[in-house]
């Protein structure tokens, strides 16, 4: 892990002038900050502010860079206005992360920067990441994964640097807990995000509530499913959910599941066309 940690320091010394896409989670806030101890001011961590991500996700990020040093831009991504992206197919993400680097990209050839990268790492290629192939196509690097660091690996030497992003739980985009083929919408998006909220405004770790119409699904953590059932909060999370405008609110008793979106999937998909 060190020699790889080593490795990593070294590539991004011959990056140059670097943008980091940053969202404020794991990957990338270990990123933004080795790259910022490794090339001071010749970095910068961009966020793009999109109703994809929850405004909890933006302040909390925005403070992690404030409370690091770690030089941050705020840019506004127009995914919204993209039909290929709110139709919602399985290569949702593609279109997501090409609007994302394509503004990384003018960015980096208005100003000067070198290099552009972002927090790929070795364990992501489990999972259908249709995003990693847009970032691709717009010369984007992603060093974690270039050098091997795996999630558990950065998790470990997040710890080690200090970041409080060492133990946070894997997040994804709003838009992912909606099932392919249904739209996705600002009334959508801002539905789940407070009907989250309440779940973790209730302490719970790990949550998703995925979007069925009218039906949320709940998805906690396994460990954390007892207690769901204790002290009236099972009664309390329904009626918040409900005044929310859900009709059904349904417990997933598989528990969380990190990319559980993806199930339905036959195959992973090839390249977007």
């Amino acid at each position: 892990m060190d020699a790889k940690f080593d490795q990593l320091k070294t590539l991004l010394r011959g990056c140059g002038r670097t943008l980091v896409a940053y969202s404020g989670g794991v990957d990338s806030t270990f990123l933004a900050k080795v790259t910022m101890d490794t090339l001071g001011e010749q970095m910068l961590a961009v966020i793009a502010d999109t109703p994809s991500l929850p405004r909890r996700e933006l302040t909390q990020a925005l403070a992690l860079a404030e409370q690091f040093h770690i030089p941050v831009r705020i840019i506004k991504t127009n995914e919204m206005a993209d039909a290929r992206y709110t139709n919602n197919p399985a290569e949702r993400c593609y279109f997501c992360k090409s609007e994302l680097f394509g503004k990384l990209v003018a960015l980096a050839q208005a100003e000067g920067w070198q290099t552009i990268v972002y927090g790929e790492n070795a364990s992501d290629s489990s999972d259908f990441r249709p995003g990693a192939q847009a970032a691709a196509e717009c010369g984007a690097r992603a060093p974690l994964r270039e050098v091997g660091l795996t999630k558990a690996e950065i998790r470990a030497l997040s710890k080690k640097l200090g970041l409080p992003t060492a133990d946070k739980p894997q997040m994804a985009c709003l838009s992912s807990r909606i099932p392919y083929g249904e739209p996705v919408t600002v009334e959508t998006l801002a539905k789940i995000e407070a009907a989250e909220n309440v779940l973790r405004d209730a302490d719970f770790r790990d949550v998703r509530v995925r979007h069925h119409g009218d039906m949320a699904r709940i998805e906690v953590g396994r460990e954390e499913m007892p207690r769901f059932f204790r002290n009236g909060l099972r009664e309390s999370v329904v009626e918040a959910l409900k005044k929310l405008g859900y009709r059904y609110v349904t417990l997933d008793l598989r528990g969380f599941r990190s990319g559980s979106s993806n199930e339905v999937l036959t195959k992973k998909k090839g390249k977007v066309s």
